[in-house]
């Protein structure tokens, strides 16, 4: 069932949308080589605190941090380490926030010192087709047509956009419908509507866009090639005027 809201509590998400962009916004500034993702995970389980939020996805079927750290080939849900980042990596940090019982959902993809130039055009690729299909994020269209607009776009430029993974509806719970393909033909799908509540968040991938979890956490998905894979994401609400991006400042 899609869950409609309101303007208000369109607002009330922006509150918990604008302490997680902030989140960000402060760790672009830590990324360097040397710092670990234990340390910015905990950076953020502070930031939270002080500011009357909590992360959602901790305890969420057992997962056990605030945040998700994916470096390299880790596509999506890896685990914070006390490995120290190095020149070269780049890594993903996924975060939701709940704030007063309402929700904000938001990764950004983060290059660590001197990235390579194939890094650097796989993240500046994914953060286009992001907004690409936030572009699509108006009444009246449908789900497909986001999901097109970013699957051309990244396929035109030689990437493979992930299955496994999809965005999702969202509000006081962390998945609700509808679901959000990054891949798909356009003029499908649930058609949107006004005040509905969206993730969009394509993860794309140097190689095959195939994932493997690992059997030691059961969480960490990988691509299958040992390729990199970068992802952005935003959650924005569907209006009259146009998409609203709640996770930004």
């Amino acid at each position: 069932m899609i869950v409609i809201k309101t303007k208000e509590e369109i607002e009330l998400m922006r509150q918990a949308g604008i302490i997680l962009a902030s989140i960000h916004q402060k760790i672009a500034t830590m990324i360097q080589p040397g710092i670990t993702t234990w340390e910015i995970d905990q950076f953020v389980e502070r930031y939270l605190k002080e500011h009357g939020a909590k992360p959602e996805q901790k305890g969420y079927h057992g997962y056990p941090y605030a945040t998700c750290a994916s470096i390299n080939d880790v596509i999506c849900h890896g685990f914070p380490s006390k490995k120290e980042l190095k020149n070269g990596d780049i890594v993903t940090i996924d975060m939701v926030v709940n704030l007063n019982g309402w929700l904000a959902d938001s990764a950004w993809s983060y290059g660590v010192g001197q990235i390579s130039e194939e890094a650097d055009r796989l993240l500046t690729t994914t953060k286009d087709a992001l907004y690409l299909g936030i572009e699509q994020a108006v009444v009246g269209n449908r789900i497909g047509d986001i999901s097109h607009a970013i699957q051309t776009f990244a396929e035109e430029r030689g990437y493979s956009v992930v299955r496994d993974f999809t965005g999702h509806g969202i509000g006081q719970k962390m998945h609700e419908d509808p679901y959000v393909p990054h891949f798909g033909p356009a003029g499908k799908g649930v058609r949107l509507k006004e005040g509905m509540v969206l993730t969009i968040e394509p993860m794309l991938n140097v190689g095959t866009y195939h994932a493997v979890v690992d059997e030691e956490d059961g969480w960490t998905a990988r691509t299958r090639d040992g390729k990199l894979s970068a992802q952005y994401e935003h959650t924005l609400a569907i209006t009259a005027d146009g998409p609203q991006i709640l996770t930004q400042l």
